[in-house]
């Protein structure tokens, strides 16, 4: 990398959880603090991931993009975005010391609320493959912290740490947007060390709603997957999690568990 952070810092606590030939090709993004592991612009699944890689989403991703379009999908009468913050910690059952990796994590906004809870003896890592996205998080730690954060660019279908590196996995309204969302829970799967949560939160087609001929026409050219409404919650079972816990708010999902000792 072309410039090491301090050991003491968030960054500086976060190399050590790279695989060692993630570590070798990291490398500072400019004068922003996070650590850029990729070379190019992953291949996009879809419209709605281009508008995640645009100027414009990330300035407001977080106040007004994010909370307008989740409330439509999880109906007027479910959880706001405060409430989803709520619904993650408690899935994940944080505390402090906990380290927390926040898959997909965009500007960090669940990120900073994690490294809250967690306090100065935790880490919480975000990743995301959006330059723009941690350009606009790292914007907001440099103007009002959390010290505990570190933002990193890379691949949440291949994750660049080492096995049994968290206590802890979010990923919130992002799986549905993954080439291969399964994958991807294989990857938070390693990534957790025994005894870990993990919290989820994504689409969902409830069992009684028609599925119509042009849904696979039409997550094909949005790039969003609709899972079934038991299939988020098998394949954790079948990944080797236990205390399975759902909740659905229309069109959205909350799923989360806990990783067997063993698994």
């Amino acid at each position: 990398m072309t410039k090491a952070p301090r050991k003491d810092s968030a960054l500086g606590r976060a190399l050590p959880l790279l695989r060692p030939e993630a570590r070798k090709k990291a490398r500072a993004a400019g004068d922003t603090p996070y650590l850029d592991l990729l070379e190019d612009d992953l291949e996009s699944t879809g419209a709605t991931q281009d508008l995640m890689n645009t100027g414009v989403v990330p300035q407001i991703y977080e106040r007004w993009w994010r909370p307008a379009l989740g409330q439509v999908a999880k109906g007027f009468t479910g959880p706001g975005m405060q409430e989803e913050i709520r619904i993650a910690r408690l899935l994940l059952g944080l505390r402090p010391g906990d380290g927390v990796l926040d898959v997909a994590c965009g500007p960090g906004n669940f990120s900073r609320a994690f490294a809250r809870v967690v306090g100065d003896s935790g880490l919480v890592v975000g990743l995301d493959a959006s330059a723009t996205m941690l350009e606009r998080g790292a914007s907001e730690l440099r103007r009002s912290g959390p010290d505990n954060l570190a933002l990193i660019r890379g691949d949440a279908t291949d994750l660049p740490f080492v096995d049994e590196s968290f206590d802890a996995v979010c990923c919130f309204a992002a799986l549905h947007l993954f080439d291969d969302p399964l994958g991807g829970l294989d990857e938070m799967t390693r990534v957790l060390t025994p005894g870990g949560r993990i919290a989820v939160m994504t689409s969902v087609q409830r069992k009684l709603a028609p599925r119509g001929p042009f849904k696979p026409i039409s997550e094909r050219l949005s790039g969003m997957r609709v899972f079934g409404q038991d299939e988020v919650a098998e394949a954790l079972e079948h990944r080797g999690f236990a205390d399975i816990h759902q909740r659905l708010s229309g069109l959205v999902q909350f799923v989360g568990g806990r990783l067997a000792v063993g698994a």
